[in-house]
This record gives C-alpha cells, structure tokens and sequence, in this order.
C-alpha cells in the first residue's frame, strides 16, 4: 500500500514558517549551534514576484533567502503552493547542511497540532444508529413466561457517498444483524433502523404496541428511517439508504466522508462514534498495528477479519463509527475491541471499507443483498522474505513481502492466463491501470474491485526473469452473476 505525508500538515508548517516566522524560527533555529544563532528574519525587499527576506544573526552577520511569489496568485510559489519540500530544499541550499528529510522536520518544523477543528469537521458525516429486531424470550414475571418484545441495540455510521436522490451510510454488518433475533421474512436483519445526525439527536421512546402485540418506539423528529441496501458477513460492512432530502431537512451542512488513500503506523486515529449508546462522541489515538487479523462470531460462526489495530478508544456502541485521520480523512470503519484493555481495539481498513460498500451499491438492483461479487483467480499464495523498509526521505516505512504462488486451481483463470506454482506476483493491471502489489492480501481487496468486462492482466516472475499473463476479460459467471 502507498503511504502518503499529510498535505494538511504541509500547510500548516508552512504557514507557521512563512507567517510567524520571525518569532518561531530564531526559537527553532538558536538550537542549531553554541557559537551563532539567528536574531531577527525580516522581509527587506521585493523586486517583481521575488521577495528579499534577511537573516541577521548574534554575531552581527547576515545572509539572505529568497522567495518567488505567483502572478495574480496563480503561478509561481505562492503561499499556498510551497510544501515543505520546498523550504527543505531551500534549507539545504542556503546551509549546505545534508541532513536527512526526517531529521530536518524533526530538528526544525515540529509543532503540535490542535485536532479539534478536524473533529468538528468529521462530525457532519457522523450518526448514531439503533436497530430494532423482533424477539421472542421469557419475562421477568413469575412464572417466567414466552413472550414476544423487541430488542434494541445501537451502533454508529458515517455518511458515505450522497447524492440528489440518495443518501447512502455505511455501518458494520453486526449493528443491523442479530442472531437471536426472529425471522422476518426469513431474515434476521433489524426488522427497523433509524439514525440520527450529531447535533440532532434524541433517543427512541416507547409508545403503545403494533398490531402483533410488538412494541412500537417513537424516534421524534430527528429520527431518520433508513433502508438496508446490503452487507457482507465476510467483511462486517453493511450499506444503508434514505433520500437525500430528509438529510439535508435535519442538517442543511451534512456530508459525505472524504476518504483516504491509505495510512500507517503512528498516524492519527480519531475515532466517531456512539460509545455505550450515550451520543455521538470522539476518542483519539494512533494506528499501532497496520494489518492484524482477529476472530469474531456475527452468527455463532467465527470467522477471520483484516483489521487495523488502534490504541484509541472505543466501546459497545462505537461499531461501526468512521476513523479520521488528521486530514479528516476516512481510514476505516471501528468494529472490535479487547474487553480487558482499551490500548487494543480495531478498525476495518479503508480498502476493504471502500471495496465492500462499493461493490453492494454496484449490484444493488433494488433488493438487499447478503454478499458481495468478486472473481477467483484460482491460485493459493503465500507471503516470504517480509521486511520492514524505511523510507529516509518521506519518513515513513512499509512492510514488504515476495508474493508466491503455492497452488494454481485447474481450470481457473489463473491457469488460463498462463500462471504457475512457483511464480512469484508482482502486480495487477487492471483495464491500464497497474497496481503494484507489495503484501499478499492486497490481492483480494484488488479484487473486490473488478467487475464484469474488465481485462486483466498479471505481471510475474518466473526462474529470475519477468513476465506477463495473457489478457483476459472477466466474464458475468466469473462473479457469480
């Protein structure tokens, strides 16, 4: 996966070197040396687009930068246009020091960052969900009797794509599922599930029974009913649906997330959710562990997730909030924690987010669906030789493996295309897009993309050399269709 620098944090470090810095950097600067350090940085001329600025230091000495503005903010290095690339290589130029990149942030451009605008952010795309299933147990009368009532729980969501007709959320398969609960309609999804949006929230009331001698709850006027349009047990994702217009009736600025295009370990975690069903709250943190997997039951079946593992805190109720990062971007969807230790919890990453919801809303005709629709390549693989590499120059690091074939199934694609055992994936091209495979399971999130139509093609190595498969053209039974 491509790891990415924070562009929100170029521009705040910018700014704090460009607009204040004649009182931050002779701070950050005086460290650098027991002999000299930097007095005053002042703006001393502008000739055209090129502004002069003068460096006076304690011993009487000077020297000068320059910086070149854009034409009617346009061109050029504006303001808003440096990254602190640009100031990195202005820096090196100008001291002829060769430190590394990290190094350079580390010793000179560390700030702390106030988060809470990008919270407050965040909070337009956020709700709080209860789902209501029919049940049947015994009371707590004596002689404890059968009886029909309805079961309550509650979870979170995030608004994910909207659009002039439809408003579409994404929550964990979990929130609107209950095993226990009765049939309807030989399903045991919420028979009813309603949200609210952050800053317009109320709790459901009960009032009077249905005619089936149900409960009835009353959610008042912020209550907004959705529809399921599908899930996928496999992945714990879940996609609902209502019109636009009655969003936008409750909250006029409501959102759809931004989402990410990856993240790492160490960034930030911000976590949005509905914690023991008390409202919509945050908790913030970092992502420990970048790939981890876990056991859970849904329907008394345990099976395998992929997950982000987070130190920030979540609770009963926190399943299926958004994880920010500090771009108030979506980096996954909460899902787990460890009961007895609130440093472990667990989010589902973002691709897995992104590949799940889209692929319901692509083969949504109308009724909800119960999976998702992607092709087998029809190959077994391992991951070998696993390291962590360390980027010096961005910061930041990922963990590589070799990609190897252990098995090709007779008659698969895989075999079609010309795959071997032994062979060793590289990458995946998809319609001329390629991507670049580093860990094996990137594999079944790549696929969870590809519909039908779409030509394929594989880039592996065999014996010490590199080739490529055959195209081939996915074919409508290829997914199951």
């Amino acid at each position: 996966m491509e790891q990415k620098k924070s562009r929100k944090s170029f521009i705040i470090l910018f700014t704090v070197f460009c607009m204040c810095c004649v009182l931050l950097i002779p701070l950050c600067f005086a460290g650098c040396s027991n002999e000299t350090y930097i007095t005053k940085i002042e703006k001393t001329d502008t000739v055209g687009l090129v502004d002069y600025y003068t460096i006076t230091y304690s011993d009487g000495t000077t020297s000068t930068f320059t910086i070149t503005n854009g034409e009617d903010g346009s061109d050029g290095q504006d303001a808003e246009n440096v990254t602190i690339d640009d100031i990195y290589e202005k820096y090196k130029e100008v001291y002829g020091e060769d430190l590394s990149y990290a190094d350079f942030l580390k010793e000179y451009l560390s700030v702390s960052v106030d988060d809470s605008q990008v919270i407050n952010y965040c909070l337009q795309s956020s709700l709080k969900i209860y789902s209501e299933f029919y049940v049947t147990g015994y009371s707590q009368t004596w002689p404890p009797q059968l009886t029909d009532t309805v079961s309550m729980s509650g979870g979170s969501g995030v608004i994910y794509k909207m659009n002039d007709d439809y408003t579409y959320v994404v929550t964990n398969y979990h929130v609107i599922y209950n095993q226990d609960a009765n049939d309807e309609n030989g399903s045991k999804f919420a028979r009813r599930i309603v949200g609210y949006l952050y800053g317009s929230e109320s709790s459901p009331v009960e009032s009077g029974t249905d005619n089936n001698g149900y409960p009835n709850y009353d959610y008042g006027d912020y209550g907004i009913e959705f529809e399921l349009v599908g899930g996928s047990i496999e992945y714990d994702i879940a996609v609902l649906k209502v019109e636009t217009s009655r969003i936008l009736e409750i909250n006029p600025n409501a959102k759809a997330v931004t989402l990410a295009d990856g993240y790492y370990v160490g960034e930030t975690a911000i976590a949005i959710g509905n914690p023991e069903g008390y409202g919509i709250s945050a908790s913030q943190g970092i992502v420990s562990v970048d790939n981890e997997y876990i056991s859970l039951s849904i329907d008394n079946t345990s099976r395998v997730y992929r997950c982000l593992r987070i130190d920030t805190a979540i609770y009963h109720g926190s399943s299926g909030g958004g994880l920010f990062n500090s771009d108030g971007e979506l980096i996954g969807i909460t899902n787990a924690g460890a009961e007895e230790n609130q440093n472990i919890n667990y989010a589902i990453p973002i691709e897995i987010v992104q590949g799940v919801a889209d692929n319901i809303l692509y083969y949504y005709n109308g009724e909800n669906t119960t999976e998702v629709h992607k092709i087998s390549l029809g190959v077994t693989v391992s991951g070998t030789n696993s390291k962590y590499v360390y980027d010096e120059i961005s910061g930041y690091g990922n963990i590589i493996e070799t990609i190897n074939i252990t098995e090709v199934t007779e008659g698969s694609i895989a075999e079609t295309i010309g795959l071997q055992s032994g062979d060793i994936i590289k990458s995946i091209t998809i319609n001329d897009v390629t991507y670049e495979l580093n860990r094996y399971f990137e594999i079944g999130d790549i696929l969870l993309t590809i519909r039908a139509n779409d030509e394929i093609t594989i880039d592996f190595e065999r014996d010490g050399s590199t080739y490529q498969t055959t195209p081939y053209t996915v074919q409508t039974t290829d997914l199951g269709l």
